[in-house]
């Protein structure tokens, strides 16, 4: 039998398996349902990140096709504030292709920060790519429409364009992380949180990661690192990895390890996921309107 009609065979297949297993989980598995998304306009979800400020805050945005915003929900879904902001004023609507979010520190001691990956790349052809900082608001907790300040800094791979939907933050290396999305590995990058507005900078790749699995589940679409720095999660459509971090270990070097695989709930179309502030639990939440939160226990350290 040719390859190509092996694969003709072999792709419904698995097709059919994944939907199975999903329909199952949705069906029949318990299901750790924190809440859903309340509002129509949280209908491409993409990202997901704790405040460090806010109480039961989270941060959430949609991917292509948005404006240039994103919201804070609670836990339960019930949204809060819709936080605007001026993008690039050469996209219609101010930003691209937004996939992920992370909260962490930045030029102001002591002050928290929201970074917003804009860092979609589908046809992997942009020179650049951006990343927007916010200082946080305590007022983002409460039931407003807000304006924000971004502060944007834009970023190149070594490379060539990739195309990524993770975007973490290191608290204790003061390091932006990039893992991409596509292929049969995917390649971790970073670049220093001390920028200027507007600096174009060159990424660091450090590493190759090799996750088992068939394309595209395997693709990897989300991560986070704990505020603590001593955790580290990476999801893809079917499964979420976890690593703790040795001391004085990079986040590449940890994620270069053989990871743990934890519980999950397979979703719709899952890609976001982000730790409790505490780091003692994380969150979980899909593409659609009105999707569920999903809530898992974090392994004792």
């Amino acid at each position: 039998m040719s390859r190509r009609k092996k694969l003709q065979i072999l792709i419904p297949f698995v097709m059919l398996l994944f939907l199975g297993a999903y329909a199952k989980h949705r069906l029949l598995d318990k299901k750790p349902i924190s809440g859903t998304l309340s509002n129509k306009l949280m209908d491409e979800t993409s990202g997901i990140a704790a405040s460090s400020i806010n109480p039961d805050v989270y941060y959430v945005h949609n991917d292509s096709g948005d404006t240039s915003r994103f919201f804070s929900i609670t836990p339960e879904g019930k949204l809060k504030a819709t936080i605007y902001f001026k993008g690039d004023k050469n996209k219609h609507l101010g930003v691209q292709d937004c996939e992920d979010i992370a909260v962490g520190p930045g030029p102001q001691k002591g002050k928290s920060y929201v970074y917003l990956g804009d860092i979609g790349d589908n046809a992997q052809n942009r020179k650049v790519i951006t990343v927007y900082r916010f200082l946080e608001n305590a007022l983002w907790a409460q039931d407003t429409t807000a304006h924000a300040v971004p502060v944007a800094v834009n970023l190149k791979y070594p490379d060539g364009p990739k195309d990524a939907e993770t975007l973490m933050i290191d608290p204790l290396e003061k390091l932006l992380y990039i893992v991409t999305k596509r292929g049969d590995t995917v390649a971790v990058y970073t670049s220093p949180l001390s920028y200027k507005a507007n600096d174009t900078l060159t990424l660091t790749r450090h590493t190759k990661l090799f996750f088992p699995g068939f394309k595209p589940f395997k693709w990897i679409t989300a991560g986070d690192i704990s505020k603590d720095g001593q955790q580290i999660l990476l999801k893809s459509y079917e499964k979420v990895y976890y690593w703790q971090r040795r001391p004085n270990e990079h986040v590449w070097d940890a994620m270069a390890r053989k990871p743990r695989e934890l519980p999950y709930t397979i979703e719709k179309q899952g890609e976001a996921i982000g730790f409790t502030p505490d780091g003692k639990g994380y969150y979980t939440t899909s593409e659609g309107v009105f999707s569920p939160i999903y809530y898992y226990d974090s392994p004792e350290k």
